[in-house]
């Protein structure tokens, strides 16, 4: 720990991303990624945007896109902010909406960079037990003195709350900001967007990274009563005027267009999902029922952490969460179908030798 480092670093424990490894041939489950590409408009329309204009800076408030994801949810443009990935835009929400002397709540099985932003920007925070069967109890969340923060659907556990749940929160905090992080709603049975005209404290985050194929490009937005998109505004503007690219713009413009492709690709992955939910209970898998474009899954008997560290020695990575409530439980990013097959036949052959 180095004398010249401020009490925030001091007190900060970083997020650790999912592994990033070099390896010819990867298979590559373990950070929720698409399997497919995106679109081929936004490719073409990055091309068109790399040719004409790169020498100029991008619109402060990335206009066109703001327009676009407005129109794409029946929004004005004034209830949409824009940040360089959802991660970007959930550190504007923390500075922009808790306070470092009240105490917010979010899950204690959850995203784990609400912890890490809690600490770095010095916010006190509660969290809430799961139920045994991982579910969010929606009750622990009411009157809560500085907030909250939880993802819908759930990760790492793929749980899904329905809108019910989460008008009773809304209702039993209307003194404070609801933060909905709905990076896999697309996914899912449906989205809290619907609620934003009739809640002033519900800020809805999503990313582009998963259902639309671009995590590559970094964007990520928020939507809201827009006066908490000007909180957002306000703390961007505090922090860096241009975090949106004009390659970034343009190929997410495309991006939320194209509903076409979208709808193919996110019926793809839910179709695959269903599919190998079944083929894992079929080898004596619990796999909890997943609104997302992943599986949370364990086995009576076969230690997770053993079946992560033999996968990964196939060149498969999955994702395996060291905490104690869930250490037995593995991540598993939903790919193609031909990607699932391998994964299966790798586990068959894993089991095979262990018995």
């Amino acid at each position: 720990m180095s004398k010249f480092w401020s009490e925030a670093v001091k007190r900060t424990e970083p997020y650790v991303p999912g592994e990033q490894l070099d390896i010819p041939n990867l298979l590559k489950l373990n950070t929720n990624e698409n399997p497919y590409p995106p679109s081929p408009n936004v490719v073409d329309a990055i091309k068109t945007e790399l040719e004409r204009k790169l020498h100029l800076y991008p619109s402060p408030g990335a206009d066109q896109l703001r327009e676009a994801i407005g129109a794409y949810y029946n929004l004005d443009t004034s209830n949409v902010f824009i940040g360089n990935g959802s991660d970007e835009v959930l550190a504007f929400s923390f500075m922009a909406f808790f306070e470092s002397d009240q105490k917010i709540r979010f899950p204690a099985i959850t995203y784990s960079f609400y912890p890490v932003y809690a600490k770095l920007f010095n916010v006190p925070y509660e969290e809430i037990q799961l139920n045994r069967d991982f579910s969010i109890p929606s009750e622990a969340f009411f009157q809560s003195e500085g907030g909250v923060i939880f993802p819908n659907p759930n990760a790492p556990t793929s749980l899904y709350m329905e809108l019910d749940m989460i008008k009773d929160i809304l209702d039993n905090n209307p003194d404070q900001v609801v933060i909905i992080d709905e990076a896999y709603a697309d996914f899912a049975p449906g989205s809290a967007v619907s609620l934003i005209n009739s809640y002033d404290n519900l800020l809805i985050v999503q990313t582009m990274s998963k259902s639309r194929s671009l995590a590559g490009l970094r964007v990520g937005f928020a939507l809201g009563n827009p006066q908490l998109i000007q909180a957002l505004t306000r703390i961007k503007d505090s922090f860096n005027s241009y975090t949106i690219d004009r390659l970034a713009i343009a190929g997410a413009v495309s991006a939320i267009k194209d509903n076409e492709y979208f709808k193919d690709t996110t019926d793809k992955i839910i179709k695959t999902r269903e599919w190998v939910t079944a083929e894992l209970k079929k080898r004596g898998f619990h796999v909890l029922p997943s609104s997302t474009n992943f599986l949370f899954v364990s086995h009576y008997n076969y230690d997770a952490e053993t079946l992560y560290a033999k996968l990964k020695s196939q060149s498969i990575l999955v994702r395996h969460f060291n905490k104690e409530a869930i250490k037995n439980y593995l991540r598993i990013t939903i790919g193609t179908d031909e990607n699932m097959q391998a994964l299966l036949q790798t586990l068959d052959l894993i089991m095979a030798k262990e018995k």
